[in-house]
């Protein structure tokens, strides 16, 4: 995401915007930390309510197969855990 100067909008600029309510700018925040690998940061957002973070956190563990890591997203309110963690044991193992 570019500002009117052609550079990337900073992670201070983006915080102040998420912390006034801005929700696209706290999905610009789980983009970057996604990027960082920035599991904590992640799942901060998560907890502020950020549904991105929620898709990016399960996307993880869905890749890692982390059943307790699902489960955690799932109580913290990312519904799309739940649904992956559904499918995973509701698939025999082979």
């Amino acid at each position: 995401m570019n500002d009117a100067t052609g550079g990337k909008f900073d992670r201070e600029t983006l915080r102040a915007l998420a912390d006034e309510g801005n929700a696209l700018a706290l999905d610009r925040l789980a983009d970057l930390a996604d990027a960082r690998n920035d599991l904590n940061e992640l799942s901060e957002l998560l907890d502020e309510g950020c549904e991105r973070a929620g898709r990016l956190l399960t996307r993880r563990a869905v890749s890692a197969r982390d059943l307790r890591e699902l489960q955690r997203l799932w109580d913290a309110g990312a519904e799309e855990a739940g649904n992956e963690l559904d499918k995973l044991l509701s698939t025999p193992e082979e």
